[in-house]
């Protein structure tokens, strides 16, 4: 009795210790990271209770396998189950990071959820941990669901992730997928399964629907308080939340942005400098325009005047105010510049993408001698909330097929979806003839093939897992990789095309 006395005080230590983690047989029980533990004896068994307000489990103990101040191993017996099993008490040199703990505790509740609306399907090495060296992310919960023959790549996001994890989960969807083809050499793999929260999964059916039928997917939203489970279909292009702004709108706003421009002595350095313009990005619903130096947005101007500045404080123009914007006039130029002073200094570095987007609008014929260079527009089609804040122009060859190109100043692992994304709903605007209609491309006669996909990055910045990515795309969306000179920003240059 002594021996188990002793016991329980040692399991309480490491549990008040605020630092506690418990594993069985291996696993770790993130639910069980605010740890409250306590000895029981019914007659010749003793047992040991585990809490906290996520979980609770009881098992019984066997033997004391080790004991330490820091560490305790047990072996136990789950209630049911014959062979004998290990749960180990650890005090941790410091606390799990709050997102890690939040998402294992998800993993361990998806994997009961998947138990219990799944019963004919057996889900093994769910893991929620990530693998650099595979560009799996610790933000989705993968494994493997096997139905008798069957079996399928696994992929779930929590419902407190946030936007930007479910925008970007289709990538790491169709890596998973390939990774577990490669790696399941007595099993074929029919496709994915996909598992968002409920009323999130839009953008990734609507993805799906452009994939190639090797990246066969299931797509499911899911509920785990009331244990709901919907299964969804993939989207249509019809369905796209999509807008086009009138061309001629446009032109307008563009218009009266520069004419007003002209007319404030204090951007005149920017105005006058004879390597470049300031360039006028009209925004979503055509009211307001954003003034930009190489891509740089530095101020923006509608009906009630001009307000500049970097970044989200902006200051409106007046006489007093426009010595400080005479004074970022001169810091723009001096800084960015195609021959910096200082390559390392903010100015020079911010906006990279859009920068590069200002020299291929300026240059087309340097990306490809294909493009029609009275025709390239930038932004085009926009969300119905607004701007996605990636970079995207829009052409059309001098044979009039369409082109997308989507442009990247670094690595990122999202730029063939963002791609796949955009060319959805160009796609879904030509065939509904809204490029005609809204005054795009006037007087060009169209290709009705499906639009062409550039991919355009410095050479030696294109994501690992790009090609990867883009064999799951339909036979339908052709795809090029460009890879531009590191010195773009002196000169546009292509340096290989794929």
């Amino acid at each position: 009795m002594n021996d188990w006395a002793e016991l329980d005080r040692a399991l309480d230590a490491i549990a008040s210790s605020g630092r506690a983690e418990v594993r069985e047989d291996g696993e770790w029980l993130a639910e069980l990271a605010d740890l409250r533990c306590r000895l029981h004896i019914e007659g010749d068994r003793t047992l040991v209770h585990l809490w906290s307000d996520q979980r609770n489990l009881t098992r019984r103990v066997l033997r004391v396998r080790e004991q330490s101040r820091d560490r305790i191993v047990l072996e136990v017996r789950r209630f049911g189950r014959a062979k004998p099993g290990r749960l180990e008490f650890l005090r941790a040199d410091s606390r799990r990071p709050a997102p890690r703990v939040t998402r294992e505790q998800f993993r361990a509740r998806f994997q009961r959820f998947l138990a219990e609306r799944f019963p004919d399907a057996a889900v093994d090495a769910l893991s929620i941990a990530p693998d650099l060296e595979h560009s799996f992310s610790g933000l989705y919960a993968r494994g493997r669901m096997r139905e008798g023959p069957r079996l399928w790549a696994l992929l779930a996001v929590s419902p407190g992730e946030n936007a930007t994890a479910i925008d970007g989960m289709l990538a790491f969807a169709l890596l998973w997928l390939d990774w577990t083809r490669d790696h399941s050499a007595h099993h074929g793999v029919e496709g994915l399964r996909l598992f968002l929260p409920m009323g999130t999964s839009a953008p990734v059916c609507s993805r799906a629907s452009a994939l190639s039928s090797a990246a066969r997917t299931e797509i499911y939203e899911f509920d785990q308080i009331d244990g709901r489970v919907e299964k969804m279909q993939p989207g249509e292009i019809g369905n796209l939340e999509t807008s086009l702004t009138p061309h001629r709108e446009l032109e307008s706003m563009q218009l009266a942005t520069r004419q007003a421009a002209s007319r404030i002595p204090a951007l005149a350095p920017l105005l006058n400098e004879p390597r470049t313009r300031v360039g006028i990005r009209v925004l979503p619903g055509a009211r307001e325009a954003a003034l930009s130096f190489h891509g740089l947005e530095f101020a923006r101007w509608s009906g009630g005047g001009l307000r500049f500045g970097l970044g989200d404080k902006l200051t409106p123009l007046t006489t007093s105010t426009a010595p400080a914007l005479e004074k970022l006039a001169r810091q723009l130029l001096l800084h960015r510049s195609s021959l910096p002073t200082d390559a390392r200094h903010p100015l020079y570095r911010a906006a990279a993408e859009r920068w590069l987007e200002t020299l291929v609008l300026e240059q087309p014929d340097r990306l490809d001698a294909q493009l029609d260079p009275a025709h390239l527009y930038s932004q085009t089609p926009a969300l119905a909330a607004g701007d996605r804040g990636v970079i995207d122009l829009l052409g059309i060859t001098r044979r009039g097929r369409l082109v997308v190109i989507e442009l990247k100043a670094g690595e990122d692992i999202q730029l063939p979806i963002q791609a796949l994304d955009y060319w959805l709903r160009v796609r879904r605007h030509q065939l509904a003839g809204d490029f005609e209609r809204y005054g795009y491309f006037a007087g060009v006669a169209f290709d009705p093939k499906p639009p062409l996909v550039w991919l355009v990055a410095p050479g030696l910045h294109f994501h690992s897992t790009t090609a990867a990515l883009v064999r799951y795309f339909s036979p339908e969306i052709q795809v090029s990789r460009i890879g531009l000179n590191e010195t773009w920003r002196r000169a546009l240059k292509v340096i290989f095309r794929q």
